[in-house]
């Protein structure tokens, strides 16, 4: 699938990550919807990127919102190709904290928010990709999910997190298998030290020691740097149900 016109739908797309493959969509001549919870920012985005990009307000743990919101994306470019999950949150807090063991419905939101918004993205996303007419590939549309070199290497205070990105990776397989009879691909991206909005508003010094702790190279991974993965996944087919890490070689350590 070229990424030359495009029809798009990513979400988490108003800052970090998501931003970064709106932007490159829409630098590629492509059109791109972009669903995030911050209203203000999202709408600030998608102007700034000019006639290719829109924006709808979208909780993806609420599966009413990205069903409608789908099916508004999917009327507004006569159709979806592609489809990237970066909504999320962190979610950082021990099993047995300083206050007490963690409250289930802090876990249970962690895992409503970055599984299970991904899943339903990916579900009404491939629902409306199964419309596409196939391109010499017999391909119809591909899925891109976000997970986390934590799914792998969780830390201490990780807990909620790592489970969540540990299911998106383990969701990644069988839904490639489910959707080939359909030419839709699903493959997941695990990314490791990035400079996202919430890195950014580290002190230098830290975002310098945390750096560092990548083998090569050693800085901060750029957003723009996953939008040029999703680009990549999204022109060659043969990448199908499989998790990449982008990542510099890092291996967290407990702590």
């Amino acid at each position: 699938m070229k990424m030359e016109g495009v029809r798009a739908v990513v979400s988490g797309a108003a800052s970090g990550l998501g931003h970064a493959v709106a932007e490159r969509v829409v630098g590629a001549g492509g059109q791109a919807v972009m669903l995030d919870i911050n209203d203000e920012q999202g709408t600030q985005a998608a102007s700034a990127l000019g006639n290719g990009a829109s924006f709808l307000r979208v909780d993806v743990g609420v599966e009413s919102e990205v069903s409608s919101a789908i099916g508004k994306a999917a009327g507004k470019m006569g159709g979806i190709d592609l489809a990237v999950n970066c909504a999320g949150i962190i979610g950082a807090a021990r099993v047995l904290g300083r206050e007490g063991p963690m409250d289930g419905g802090f876990f249970a939101r962690v895992i409503q928010v970055n599984l299970i918004g991904s899943f339903f993205l990916a579900k009404a996303a491939a629902n409306a990709m199964q419309e596409n007419e196939p391109n010499e590939e017999g391909e119809r549309g591909l899925i891109v999910n976000t997970a986390s070199v934590a799914a792998y290497e969780g830390q201490i205070g990780q807990a909620a997190y790592a489970a969540s990105k540990g299911g998106i990776v383990s969701l990644t397989l069988p839904m490639a298998r489910e959707f080939a009879r359909l030419g839709i691909r699903v493959v997941t991206i695990a990314p490791g030290i990035f400079l996202t909005p919430m890195m950014a508003g580290l002190p230098d010094n830290v975002q310098k020691s945390l750096g560092e702790q990548v083998p090569f190279p050693s800085r901060l991974g750029r957003p723009t740097e996953f939008a040029d993965l999703v680009a990549h996944v999204c022109e060659n087919v043969m990448l199908n149900g499989e998790t990449i890490r982008l990542d510099g070689a890092i291996r967290m350590q407990p702590k």
